[in-house]
């Protein structure tokens, strides 16, 4: 899981770079059919980072079930500020910015919380199978 996010995070170049052309074809194509207009590019690039990070609160969610959600946030951001650090201090074609981090922050708390989501989901059939074998 970090492996992926550090090399997309430190990329020498944007990582969008090769396929921007396509990108824009592809918006312009779905606009002329009838896509609203807010679907642009910022739109992609913000939900491409909040996905990108959705991974790390599930994981932390599932390594630490203990952390509270703002704590799994807090690392997020935490992550996400070192990041866009290193973005800024040495990597000169990219582009650090506090949206990235409110994006990759908010990735991480979705992560969190479909974690805590899957494991209620979990806990419920245990419960009612353990209820139901005492009546027996």
């Amino acid at each position: 899981m970090l492996i992926p996010l550090a090399l997309v995070a430190f990329w020498p170049s944007p990582v969008d770079k090769p396929v921007s052309g396509q990108l824009t074809a592809i918006l312009h194509f779905l606009h002329g059919h009838g896509v609203p207009g807010w679907f642009n590019y910022k739109f992609v690039e913000a939900s491409a980072n909040v996905a990108l990070f959705v991974p790390v609160g599930f994981v932390s969610r599932l390594a630490s079930p203990e952390k509270r959600w703002w704590q799994i946030g807090a690392f997020g951001l935490l992550v996400s500020g070192c990041i866009e650090l290193g973005q800024l201090l040495f990597l000169h074609d990219r582009f650090a910015s506090p949206s990235d981090i409110v994006t990759n922050t908010s990735g991480a708390l979705i992560g969190c919380l479909l974690a805590a989501l899957a494991a209620q989901t979990q806990k419920r059939p245990v419960a009612f199978r353990q209820r139901a074998s005492k009546k027996q």
